[in-house]
């Protein structure tokens, strides 16, 4: 599968999408800035949200309404004025998708009704990104599949069974370009409640690509992702982690966003193939640092070696000590200097 020009799929290096999300703080300069960080960090995908807060709820200060988590970073905020914070006037979203495919940056969003989907396709975005508080919204995931672009859909909070729900409506529209991410729908989420093993069987259950959405905090679970089987990554990025953004507390800064990209390139490396004994020529030299063995006093000619007249030092210039049975109670066949190396040519 492509998404613009790169490759997505286990046999390519893992794919980073930098999130961008609410972390704009309603400025267009800002935006762009970040535009730059994702850029520079060597990211492969700028993602976006692209919606207006009255299309995602009303305004209103009913107890519903309202979020109630002593342990969100949203508390007491209501869900009206959570989504108006984290909009994206529509107009930046053209600017910021120009200045993308201007310096080579893939740049897509997830839409959340009609209006922004056709937005988005007026754009001619590579994919969509359904939101995994979405994945039961099939009326909009049948609508973006007709597109016939690649769909990443989060899966998290979803069943086995809503999970093939949604990927059967995007089949039924003859769309195949499906991927699903490993996703924990809380923010920030711990480490412990990511389950990276769960990737493994979803690309298993599934028969699709398979990548993470990773809302914890650092990298250390993205670059783990990548030993079991993510081939795309998204996490979200930001200028600092106490600007006071809508999501900055569980962002990456820029520097780590970097490290990002590095660290899941060297990770999908590491996995390499079966291999037992040296993995290069470099490894095959070190060979010399084991150990071998050495007479530890001087030896006359057709003496008996005893195990107390050797020792086994580093380096491997002579025979090593699993050959000690071939060495011991044999006659060497000249005289011996202490320290001496032991090799075949000298035992009788």
């Amino acid at each position: 599968m492509k998404i613009g020009k790169h490759k997505i799929g286990i046999k390519y290096t893992p794919k980073i999408v930098a999130e961008m999300s609410g972390n704009h703080k309603q400025s267009l300069s800002r935006s762009l800035k970040l535009v730059d960080i994702a850029l520079k960090s060597g990211a492969h995908f700028l993602k976006l949200q692209t919606f207006k807060p009255e299309s995602m709820t009303i305004n209103s200060k009913n107890k519903q309404f309202i979020v109630k988590n002593p342990n969100s970073l949203w508390d007491k905020n209501s869900l009206f004025n959570l989504y108006k914070k984290s909009a994206m006037p529509w107009e930046w979203q053209k600017k910021i998708i120009l200045k993308c495919k201007k310096n080579g940056l893939e740049c897509f969003s997830s839409p959340f009704d009609k209006e922004s989907f056709e937005f988005l396709e007026s754009l001619n975005v590579p994919a969509y990104k359904i939101a995994s508080f979405e994945i039961t919204h099939l009326p909009l995931i049948d609508m973006v599949s007709k597109s016939k672009k690649p769909i990443i859909i989060s899966t998290g909070m979803a069943s086995k069974k809503e999970i093939s729900q949604a990927i059967k409506v995007v089949k039924k529209n003859n769309n195949n370009k499906i991927i699903l991410m490993k996703c924990t729908s809380n923010y920030p989420s711990e480490p412990s409640e990511a389950n990276l093993k769960t990737i493994v069987n979803m690309r298993r259950t599934f028969n699709c690509e398979i990548g993470l959405s990773d809302h914890t905090i650092g990298i250390g679970t993205s670059i783990a992702s990548v030993a079991y089987g993510a081939s795309i990554i998204e996490k979200h990025f930001t200028i600092n982690n106490n600007d006071g953004a809508v999501d900055s507390k569980f962002s990456m800064e820029p520097k780590q966003l970097k490290q990002l990209v590095n660290e899941t390139n060297n990770a999908w490396h590491s996995k390499g193939h079966i291999k037992y004994g040296t993995s290069s020529r470099n490894e095959n030299k070190n060979k010399i640092f084991r150990r071998s063995v050495f007479t530890k006093k001087e030896l006359k000619k057709n003496h008996i070696i005893k195990i107390d007249d050797l020792i086994i030092l580093r380096p491997k210039i002579g025979l090593e000590p699993n050959q000690l049975n071939r060495i011991v109670g044999k006659k060497i066949t000249r005289d011996l200097k202490k320290f001496s190396s032991i090799k075949a040519k000298l035992i009788k």
